[in-house]
């Protein structure tokens, strides 16, 4: 009979190890919680209104990350507010994405059934975009709640929560000016809503696929 050697059983409990994440992640609404958590710190309460999971379901699958070291918390007062752990798992969540969406046809299928709802909504590409901007025409706006902008945003993007995007159209000359507008990247459908929007006012207007995660993890920051 053959004894296992010291090495396999090292082996053995590092892959052990690995496969803690591998686990934590096998829950689609874990990954769900994560992603709205990469663009901004989020009280318990505003990740159940946003996931639509009751305060309960929240806390468990955030005590599962927690000891996988996926977030992290503190608390304000009487909210305990979380956040992803580091930039290594934000990078990690947009590697996950891309992996799955090379590979997973079904993903496709349901950008484009989004893409489908908005029909006339023009997409701009990151180069053209920046080329626009540069000749100071461009107004770049980021659709997010204000504390996710200020975690994080596209150089050069305002802050327009969607909720204020009619006010703030209305401070427009629209013959003066073009809009491009991005919220939590490609598989975010407010920023095709807030176009469409912007386009029936008779602005010229964009959406961006990336959001703030995507743009600057290109940019290598």
């Amino acid at each position: 009979m053959e004894s296992r050697c010291p090495e396999s059983d090292i082996k053995e409990r590092l892959y052990q190890q690995f496969a803690r994440i591998g686990k934590c992640l096998s829950s689609d609404k874990r990954l769900e919680i994560m992603d709205i958590l990469s663009n901004g710190p989020k009280s318990v309460e505003s990740l159940a209104t946003q996931t639509g999971m009751s305060v309960a379901n929240v806390s468990r699958h955030l005590q599962i990350l927690l000891e996988a070291k996926l977030v992290r918390f503190q608390k304000k007062g009487t909210f305990v507010i979380y956040n992803i752990s580091d930039l290594s798992v934000t990078h990690f969540l947009s590697s996950l994405w891309n992996l799955c969406e090379d590979r997973l046809s079904d993903i496709k299928q349901i950008k484009d059934e989004l893409k489908r709802q908005y029909v006339g909504v023009q997409t701009i590409t990151k180069n053209d975009l920046l080329a626009k901007m540069k000749q100071d025409n461009m107004v770049l706006i980021d659709l997010r709640p204000v504390e996710e902008y200020k975690t994080s945003h596209i150089p050069g993007a305002i802050s327009v929560p969607l909720e204020q995007l009619e006010e703030y159209l209305k401070t427009l000359n629209k013959a003066d000016v073009e809009l491009a507008a991005y919220c939590r990247g490609p598989y975010c459908s407010l920023a095709s809503q807030a176009v469409d929007y912007i386009q029936k006012q008779g602005f010229t207007a964009y959406r961006i696929e990336e959001g703030a995660r995507e743009w600057n993890a290109y940019d290598g920051e």
